[in-house]
């Protein structure tokens, strides 16, 4: 039966790309109500996302109950988080611009420099690459999702898992906020320079 999961799973999607923490098309959300996962929709302007773009899955096999919808290609990545999770009612997947640097940097988001970073977001985990949509990807991610409720996903994104969907998606914000903080933290990251012998090379070359 078809509750309220739909027309939050569409408003925090449109939150999220109101608020700039994800792109025009990027990112997905869902929601557990009983054994069915509400999820946006793939390729769809997510400004404009409705109630009734979002598909619905049967939790127990991943079977898209709304054939005429076209699931998230992340369909796979949810529903495992909440076969590992029984108290995780919300997951949310975008794209927010200094979270997601930090997906592809060595240095981790501080969570100690604020009390509400602390306390709604705990270490941060790091999901280790694998392609979008990919079933790898889900097993990666979900395997961290057991113990996490941040995850950055490896050169992608970060994702976020509550018991409501506005936990989740307050994690997804506070989660951006704490990653610019470290950023503005950091004297400087772990660039790679030209190595001794490129620069020697080049000083023969042009000198």
């Amino acid at each position: 039966m078809i509750g309220n999961a739909p027309q939050l799973v569409a408003t925090f999607m449109r939150r999220l790309y109101e608020r700039g923490l994800t792109t025009a098309c990027g990112g997905n959300v869902s929601m557990r109500e009983g054994g069915y996962m509400y999820i946006t929709p793939s390729g769809l302007d997510k400004a404009s996302t409705e109630a009734g773009m979002v598909a619905c899955v049967r939790l127990e096999d991943g079977v898209c109950l709304t054939p005429d919808l076209k699931v998230s290609m992340e369909s796979e990545m949810h529903r495992k988080i909440y076969l590992c999770r029984p108290d995780a009612v919300a997951v949310v997947h975008s794209h927010p611009l200094h979270a997601s640097l930090f997906s592809a940097l060595e240095e981790e988001i501080d969570t100690r420099l604020l009390a509400e970073s602390c306390c709604l977001l705990g270490r941060v985990a790091k999901a280790g690459y694998a392609l979008m949509g990919s079933r790898e990807l889900a097993m990666n991610v979900a395997s961290c999702a057991a113990e996490h409720d941040c995850i950055l996903l490896e050169n992608h994104g970060a994702l976020t898992v509550g018991k409501s969907m506005l936990q989740a998606y307050e994690r997804m914000e506070v989660l951006e906020n704490a990653a610019r903080m470290t950023l503005m933290t950091l004297s400087a990251v772990h660039a790679r320079p030209l190595c001794t012998e490129r620069l020697e090379e080049i000083r023969r070359s042009f000198s």
